[in-house]
């Protein structure tokens, strides 16, 4: 019995040490931050070259001590869902037109802080390789959020194939066509299935990110918009309660930064114009 007290007293005293140790630890971590990880700056983008950029600034940022996570979605809805959830810190894939459109849906407490740079979009076609070769009744592909397919109805009134109602803007909708002397038919649908949607239909709205993560190529454009156009800037978006944070602040600076600038314009060229 005595012995059997024994070797408990000494898991007993063990245990006691062991805690001891680890509270002391705890304590150490609190009085000294440097100690602990640093939680991860966490900052949502679209796929391809918007991606690609994101990450080229990222590391820029973890050389001066800021560490990034950088988290990427497949369409236009969740970024903006996870960070006025909370989930992400900010978000860049979107430009105003698109952000106000978000708010007034869903009642966002979201707003832009920082344009980055413009993205044109533009029409496309495996069929043909200018306007007058669309054909009667030709089927044309366009985006089908609200803002982005008013985008590319803008393009089609560009090229003269359509006339939109007076004024309607960014807030365009097949509905608003007043003339359509082809009889164009209209297939709306996500923005990342359209690039490869330009197989089956005659002309195709492309974002040119969209096309370049599908290998295709920009200059084989019918016609484009947005180049250098502040109106169509993505823009960096946060929740209202943290447009002035500091941190989110230091980032987007290292991001509009000249090195920054010098790699899109020399991996991307003109299809993506810096407005800083």
């Amino acid at each position: 019995m005595t012995s059997l007290l024994t070797q408990y007293g000494t898991i007993s005293r063990r245990s006691i040490s062991a805690l001891l140790a680890a509270v002391v630890s705890l304590m150490l971590l609190v009085s000294d931050p440097s100690a602990a990880m640093a939680k991860p700056l966490k900052i949502g983008t679209s796929g391809g070259p918007v991606a690609d950029i994101m990450n080229f600034a990222a590391e820029r940022a973890r050389q001066q001590g800021i560490e990034v996570q950088v988290v990427e979605f497949s369409d236009w809805v969740t970024p903006n869902e996870a960070l006025a959830n909370g989930d992400i810190d900010t978000n860049l894939f979107q430009h105003l037109p698109f952000l106000n459109a978000a708010i007034k849906g869903r009642g966002y407490k979201l707003t832009p802080v920082a344009p980055t740079y413009v993205m044109p979009v533009g029409l496309f076609s495996n069929k043909v390789t200018n306007f007058d070769q669309v054909p009667d009744n030709a089927v044309v592909a366009i985006a089908n959020d609200p803002v982005n397919g008013a985008r590319g109805l803008q393009l089609l009134q560009k090229a003269g194939l359509i006339t939109l109602k007076p004024g309607v803007g960014d807030a365009a909708t097949v509905l608003d066509i007043v003339s359509n002397a082809k009889n164009l038919r209209f297939r709306e649908l996500e923005a990342a299935q359209l690039p490869r949607a330009l197989d089956d239909v005659t002309l195709g709205q492309v974002s040119i990110s969209y096309l370049l993560l599908s290998g295709g190529n920009p200059e084989k454009a019918l016609i484009a918009d947005g180049f250098g156009d502040a109106h169509y800037a993505l823009q960096f978006v946060v929740r209202a309660d943290r447009k002035d944070d500091p941190e989110i602040a230091k980032f987007i600076a290292i991001y509009r930064s000249p090195e920054v600038k010098d790699y899109i314009a020399k991996k991307y060229g003109k299809f993506f114009v810096p407005v800083w």
